[in-house]
């Protein structure tokens, strides 16, 4: 089985975050590989691999980085494949903010596609929207994952009906 999807982090500190993309392909059967990568320690890796990616069947690639968070966008510069940031609370960002801007704000030509503060489970389902467009099976799956998530607001909603306010009506 090829990896369709590519999550790379700037470091294994980053896994407790990057964790909820995994899990998301994981539980959908959408074949993946994970590793670390670094743009400020290895560059040449980055590099290589950003080029290397789409001839070795990778479809898109979701990049998690705190701090500075280079990582997408020095990825994005150099492949064809779309690219997903995910800016992460990490020990030496500001809340997450310098990770937003660093991934948000690419210049024209290097677009990241950008997920909120530790979003990695949207980057991955934002990974399969993307392979579904072109794939019928990869649809289905993209179909199922959001009828079930009506479930869980109806589930909700009859979990609500117990809360007892004085004044509730419902």
């Amino acid at each position: 089985m090829k990896p369709l999807v590519s999550i790379i982090m700037g470091s294994t500190s980053d896994l407790g975050v990057m964790r909820k993309s995994a899990e998301f392909l994981d539980e959908t059967g959408i074949p993946f590989e994970i590793n670390a990568l670094s743009a400020h320690r290895v560059p040449d890796m980055v590099n290589e691999f950003a080029k290397n990616a789409a001839g070795r069947g990778i479809k898109v690639i979701i990049a998690g980085a705190g701090g500075a968070a280079h990582l997408p966008g020095v990825i994005a510069a150099s492949t064809p494949l779309p690219v997903i940031g995910v800016p992460i609370k990490s020990s030496n960002s500001i809340e997450g903010i310098d990770s937003i801007f660093s991934i948000l704000q690419m210049p024209s030509g290097i677009p990241v596609a950008t997920m909120a503060v530790d979003g990695a489970k949207n980057a991955a389902i934002f990974a399969l929207q993307i392979l579904a467009v072109g794939d019928p099976e990869m649809m289905k799956k993209m179909i199922a994952f959001k009828s079930s998530l009506s479930g869980k607001i109806a589930k909700a909603n009859e979990e609500l009906k117990g809360v007892r306010f004085d004044n509730k009506t419902n």
